[in-house]
Parts: C-alpha cells; sequence; structure tokens
C-alpha cells in the first residue's frame, strides 16, 4: 500500500470526527476538508520528507521538511507563518510516524487552523 493511501485510510478511520469529507487523492497529494472549512494538502515522499499546506483566510501556512534552515531547533521540519517567517515546527517529528504526524496536525487544525499566532497578519 502506498504511503498516501495509507495515511488515507487512517484519516478516514482514525480522524473522521474533524473531517468534512473523505481524503481526495490526487497525482501526487492527498486533500483533506476538515469540518471547519479549512482544506490540507498533504504530500509524503517519505516519511521524513513531506510538505503540508493549508489556508486561513488569504494567509498559506505549512508544515515541510525541505529546504532545511539549521537554525531551528526542529531542523529539518519547520512552520511556514502567515507572515512569512519561518520557525521550529510545534506539531511533526521526523522520527514520527506519518500517521501520528497527520493526526497531530489535522486535530491541531480543527482546533485553530491558525496555530494561534501563525495566522496573524
Amino acid at each position: 500500500m502506498s504511503l498516501h493511501a495509507e495515511l488515507a485510510a487512517f484519516a478516514e478511520h482514525e480522524l473522521g470526527d474533524v473531517l468534512a469529507a473523505p481524503p481526495l487523492s490526487t497525482q501526487d497529494a492527498l486533500e483533506f476538508d476538515l469540518a471547519n472549512g479549512v482544506r490540507v494538502v498533504v504530500r509524503y515522499a517519505a516519511a521524513d520528507a513531506y510538505s503540508l499546506r493549508w489556508r486561513v483566510g488569504d494567509a498559506e501556512l505549512g508544515i515541510d521538511t525541505a529546504p532545511t534552515h539549521p537554525a531551528l531547533a526542529t531542523r529539518p521540519n519547520h512552520l511556514h507563518r502567515a507572515d512569512g517567517t519561518i520557525v521550529a515546527d510545534p506539531l511533526t517529528r521526523t522520527d514520527a510516524s506519518p500517521t501520528a504526524n497527520l493526526a497531530a496536525v489535522l486535530r491541531a487544525l480543527a482546533a485553530d487552523p491558525g496555530l494561534a499566532d501563525g495566522a496573524a497578519s
């Protein structure tokens, strides 16, 4: 089973309470529509190489592992904030399973799509 298929099955089974619809599989990504209206686009190339992007209003936020930012404690993973700054990733770990990372991100975004001050304008 491909990693994206595994993540989609996991989300449908374990995260249905935060999803508005089943995950949508595209050519190179999974799209998750959350019950609060947020759409999350997930791309996993490998367990430790990923990109998770979402929009809050006109702002785009995301967590990914490339390029690396050596000054951050969580390198290589990092959070792209709405204001353009890049900070340590508060949700994912490259040594965690993709399902654990997906659950952490989708549950956090269901509670607060802007990740507190991450979406500050």
